[in-house]
């Protein structure tokens, strides 16, 4: 059976900034199907939960309150790369318009919840590697 990679968060692990998640029953039904690993690439970049919501302002992630986090994110992007090639995974289901996960659309750094065009750190990353990326609004 073949494995994906998937946010935490969609699978109702509370890991989201604010410590809740983002539960997607449609995301969780593809375990009738793949083996589904999640992953949090802040966790594991060494952010808690919960943690200030964080955005991409000029290639840097900064907090809401203007801290710097852009090496935990480096990290945890590095991390989840590691992990999947560890288990060989070709494809990743990731939470949209997160700094971390999001694909072809991000929150643009105004915290104004405005979207703008571009790809997460780990998104990023992990396309570079040849990992397919889909987010909850392709399942």
């Amino acid at each position: 059976m073949e494995k994906i990679l998937v946010s935490a968060c969609l699978l109702g692990i509370d890991s989201k900034y604010n410590g809740d998640n983002n539960k997607n029953e449609k995301i969780i039904s593809l375990m009738d199907k793949y083996i589904l690993i999640p992953f949090c690439p802040e966790i594991m970049g060494g952010l808690s939960t919960p943690r200030e919501p964080s955005e991409i302002i000029d290639n840097n992630i900064i907090t809401k309150s203007g801290n710097n986090v852009t090496e935990n994110f480096i990290k945890g992007a590095k991390e989840s790369l590691k992990l999947a090639e560890m288990y060989n995974i070709k494809t990743a289901v990731m939470k949209s318009r997160s700094p971390s996960c999001g694909y072809k659309k991000i929150y643009d750094g105004t915290f104004t919840s405005t979207i703008t065009d571009g790809n997460g750190i780990t998104a990023e990353l992990f396309l570079k590697n040849g990992i397919k990326i889909l987010t909850e609004d392709d399942i």
